[in-house]
Protein backbone atom coordinates (compact mmCIF):
# COMPACT_ATOMS: atom_id res chain seq x y z
CA UNK A 1 0.00 0.00 0.00
CA UNK A 2 1.40 3.63 -0.67
CA UNK A 3 0.37 6.51 0.50
CA UNK A 4 0.49 10.24 -1.39
CA UNK A 5 3.46 12.08 -0.83
CA UNK A 6 1.56 15.23 0.22
CA UNK A 7 -0.30 13.28 2.98
CA UNK A 8 1.39 13.14 6.12
CA UNK A 9 1.61 9.02 6.71
CA UNK A 10 3.07 9.05 2.99
CA UNK A 11 5.92 12.04 4.23
CA UNK A 12 6.67 10.52 7.22
CA UNK A 13 7.48 7.02 4.82
CA UNK A 14 9.22 9.10 2.67
CA UNK A 15 11.54 10.79 5.55
CA UNK A 16 12.55 7.89 7.30
CA UNK A 17 13.24 6.17 3.49
CA UNK A 18 16.39 8.41 3.40
CA UNK A 19 17.52 6.99 6.61
CA UNK A 20 20.98 4.67 5.77
CA UNK A 21 19.75 0.88 5.79
CA UNK A 22 15.88 1.53 6.20
CA UNK A 23 13.88 0.07 2.87
CA UNK A 24 10.47 1.13 1.86
CA UNK A 25 9.52 -1.58 3.56
CA UNK A 26 10.89 -1.04 7.06
CA UNK A 27 10.08 2.90 6.57
CA UNK A 28 6.50 1.61 6.67
CA UNK A 29 7.11 -0.35 9.59
CA UNK A 30 8.68 2.55 11.60
CA UNK A 31 5.82 5.30 10.25
CA UNK A 32 2.95 2.76 11.38
CA UNK A 33 5.05 2.49 15.19
CA UNK A 34 4.97 5.74 15.46
CA UNK A 35 1.57 6.18 14.71
CA UNK A 36 0.63 4.05 17.72
CA UNK A 37 3.05 4.89 20.30
CA UNK A 38 1.89 7.46 22.80
CA UNK A 39 1.93 11.09 21.80
CA UNK A 40 4.64 12.18 24.16
CA UNK A 41 7.02 8.82 22.92
CA UNK A 42 6.58 10.39 19.48
CA UNK A 43 7.19 14.04 20.61
CA UNK A 44 10.26 12.76 22.46
CA UNK A 45 11.66 11.40 19.15
CA UNK A 46 11.15 14.40 17.68
CA UNK A 47 12.42 16.79 20.09
CA UNK A 48 15.65 14.61 20.06
CA UNK A 49 16.49 14.80 16.72
CA UNK A 50 15.79 18.41 16.92
CA UNK A 51 18.07 19.17 19.94
CA UNK A 52 20.79 17.13 18.41
CA UNK A 53 20.91 19.08 15.13
CA UNK A 54 20.82 22.12 16.89
CA UNK A 55 23.43 21.79 20.15
CA UNK A 56 25.79 18.54 18.09
CA UNK A 57 28.79 20.63 16.51
CA UNK A 58 32.29 19.50 15.66
CA UNK A 59 35.10 19.45 17.53
CA UNK A 60 37.46 22.32 16.37
CA UNK A 61 40.53 20.31 17.22
CA UNK A 62 39.56 16.33 15.64
CA UNK A 63 36.18 16.58 14.17
CA UNK A 64 34.26 14.63 16.41
CA UNK A 65 31.09 15.19 17.46
CA UNK A 66 30.84 17.37 20.47
CA UNK A 67 28.43 19.83 22.34
CA UNK A 68 31.25 22.40 23.25
CA UNK A 69 34.43 23.70 21.65
CA UNK A 70 36.69 20.40 22.13
CA UNK A 71 35.59 16.91 22.62
CA UNK A 72 36.26 14.88 25.87
CA UNK A 73 39.10 12.97 24.32
CA UNK A 74 40.55 16.19 23.54
CA UNK A 75 39.76 17.96 26.78
CA UNK A 76 41.40 14.46 28.47
CA UNK A 77 44.54 14.83 29.80
CA UNK A 78 45.20 11.69 30.41
CA UNK A 79 45.06 10.76 27.39
CA UNK A 80 48.17 10.38 24.87
CA UNK A 81 48.32 13.14 22.79
CA UNK A 82 50.79 12.38 20.51
CA UNK A 83 49.55 9.23 19.38
CA UNK A 84 46.83 10.28 16.57
CA UNK A 85 44.20 7.72 15.66
CA UNK A 86 42.95 8.74 12.42
CA UNK A 87 39.10 7.71 11.26
CA UNK A 88 36.61 8.04 8.61
CA UNK A 89 33.06 8.68 10.69
CA UNK A 90 32.63 9.50 14.47
CA UNK A 91 30.92 6.28 14.69
CA UNK A 92 34.61 4.63 14.12
CA UNK A 93 35.51 6.64 17.20
CA UNK A 94 33.48 4.46 19.63
CA UNK A 95 34.69 1.02 17.83
CA UNK A 96 38.48 2.29 18.41
CA UNK A 97 37.02 3.03 22.06
CA UNK A 98 36.09 -0.46 22.96
CA UNK A 99 39.73 -1.58 22.82
CA UNK A 100 41.04 0.58 25.30
CA UNK A 101 42.76 2.90 23.15
CA UNK A 102 44.15 6.08 25.40
CA UNK A 103 45.16 8.27 22.16
CA UNK A 104 43.51 10.97 20.20
CA UNK A 105 41.42 11.48 17.44
CA UNK A 106 41.53 12.62 13.90
CA UNK A 107 38.21 12.14 12.28
CA UNK A 108 38.17 12.78 8.03
CA UNK A 109 34.60 12.66 7.17
CA UNK A 110 35.22 10.42 4.68
CA UNK A 111 37.35 8.67 2.56
CA UNK A 112 38.69 9.60 -1.30
CA UNK A 113 36.66 8.72 -3.95
CA UNK A 114 37.03 10.23 -7.25
CA UNK A 115 34.03 8.00 -8.50
CA UNK A 116 31.93 9.71 -6.00
CA UNK A 117 33.35 13.09 -6.10
CA UNK A 118 35.44 13.42 -3.13
CA UNK A 119 38.68 14.66 -3.13
CA UNK A 120 41.47 15.78 -0.67
CA UNK A 121 39.41 18.89 -0.32
CA UNK A 122 36.18 17.32 1.14
CA UNK A 123 38.12 15.69 3.76
CA UNK A 124 39.73 17.21 7.41
CA UNK A 125 43.29 16.44 5.40
CA UNK A 126 44.50 20.10 5.51
CA UNK A 127 43.29 19.90 9.14
CA UNK A 128 45.32 16.65 10.05
CA UNK A 129 48.47 18.51 8.15
CA UNK A 130 48.19 21.08 10.70
CA UNK A 131 48.11 19.48 13.56
CA UNK A 132 51.37 17.42 12.09
CA UNK A 133 53.11 20.69 11.42
CA UNK A 134 52.63 21.94 14.88
CA UNK A 135 54.42 19.37 16.63
CA UNK A 136 54.35 16.73 19.21
CA UNK A 137 52.25 14.39 17.38
CA UNK A 138 55.08 11.31 16.90
CA UNK A 139 52.55 8.68 15.39
CA UNK A 140 49.29 8.89 13.40
CA UNK A 141 47.60 5.24 12.94
CA UNK A 142 45.60 5.22 10.07
CA UNK A 143 42.11 3.22 10.82
CA UNK A 144 40.68 4.12 7.81
CA UNK A 145 38.09 0.71 6.36
CA UNK A 146 39.80 -1.90 4.73
CA UNK A 147 38.68 -1.15 1.49
CA UNK A 148 39.76 0.26 -1.49
CA UNK A 149 38.83 3.65 -0.43
CA UNK A 150 40.07 3.53 2.49
CA UNK A 151 43.67 1.75 1.95
CA UNK A 152 43.58 5.05 -1.03
CA UNK A 153 43.15 7.38 1.75
CA UNK A 154 45.69 5.90 4.36
CA UNK A 155 48.60 5.94 1.44
CA UNK A 156 47.75 9.62 0.79
CA UNK A 157 47.83 10.72 4.50
CA UNK A 158 51.44 8.76 4.68
CA UNK A 159 52.14 10.99 1.75
CA UNK A 160 51.37 14.02 3.02
CA UNK A 161 52.79 13.42 6.25
CA UNK A 162 56.69 12.35 5.02
CA UNK A 163 57.99 15.56 5.16
CA UNK A 164 57.21 15.82 8.62
CA UNK A 165 58.83 12.76 9.76
CA UNK A 166 56.27 11.74 12.18
CA UNK A 167 55.53 7.92 11.94
CA UNK A 168 52.68 6.45 10.18
CA UNK A 169 50.69 3.36 10.58
CA UNK A 170 48.15 1.01 9.55
CA UNK A 171 46.04 -1.21 11.66
CA UNK A 172 47.43 -4.83 11.22
CA UNK A 173 45.96 -7.37 8.33
CA UNK A 174 43.57 -9.84 9.07
CA UNK A 175 40.46 -7.23 9.08
CA UNK A 176 37.99 -8.68 6.85
CA UNK A 177 38.54 -6.48 3.75
CA UNK A 178 35.80 -4.36 2.56
CA UNK A 179 34.16 -4.43 6.01
CA UNK A 180 32.76 -1.52 8.27
CA UNK A 181 34.82 -0.82 11.73
CA UNK A 182 31.70 -0.39 13.85
CA UNK A 183 30.94 -4.27 12.54
CA UNK A 184 33.88 -6.02 14.12
CA UNK A 185 34.28 -7.46 17.51
CA UNK A 186 36.43 -6.28 19.93
CA UNK A 187 39.05 -8.55 19.81
CA UNK A 188 39.73 -8.85 16.12
CA UNK A 189 39.91 -4.87 16.78
CA UNK A 190 42.39 -4.83 19.27
CA UNK A 191 44.14 -7.51 17.65
CA UNK A 192 44.51 -4.90 14.44
CA UNK A 193 45.30 -2.18 16.63
CA UNK A 194 47.77 -3.55 18.70
CA UNK A 195 49.40 -5.26 15.50
CA UNK A 196 49.41 -2.18 13.48
CA UNK A 197 52.39 -1.55 11.16
CA UNK A 198 54.57 1.58 9.23
CA UNK A 199 53.01 2.52 6.16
Amino acid sequence: MSFPAQDPVGRLIEQLRRLPGIGPRSAQRIAFHLLRAPQPEAEALAEAIVEVKRRVRLCGVCFHITEGERCRFCLDESRDQGLVCVVEQPLDVFAIERTGYRGVYHVLHGVLNPLEGVGPEQLRLAELVERVRRGGIREVIMATNPSLEGEATAMYVRRLLEPFGVQVTRLARGLPAGADLDYLDDATLTRALEGRQAL
